[in-house]
């Protein structure tokens, strides 16, 4: 079989975009500027949209902002 070493200038990560549409919880804290523990609480409760991975909480960035937006239509009426 032959060997085909990878050229830097030709290698691009493929994992960037996925690491940005999932979030931590770190990551959802920052966003909504909350405590890391309120997360916590939030998601339990079913409050913000999330699923688990293994035992750690993750997030669709794409459903928290809809979330934020649904949350903005509510204040307003």
């Amino acid at each position: 079989m032959p060997y085909f070493p990878l050229q830097k200038e030709n290698h691009k990560r493929t994992d960037a975009p996925m690491k940005d549409n999932v979030l931590t919880v770190r990551d959802v804290a920052e966003m909504l500027k909350l405590a890391e523990k309120t997360v916590y609480s939030l998601v339990a409760d079913g409050e913000i949209p999330g699923f688990k991975v293994g035992g750690s909480w993750r997030f669709s960035r794409k459903e928290l902002e809809n979330w934020i937006e649904a949350q903005n239509r509510k204040a307003k009426e």
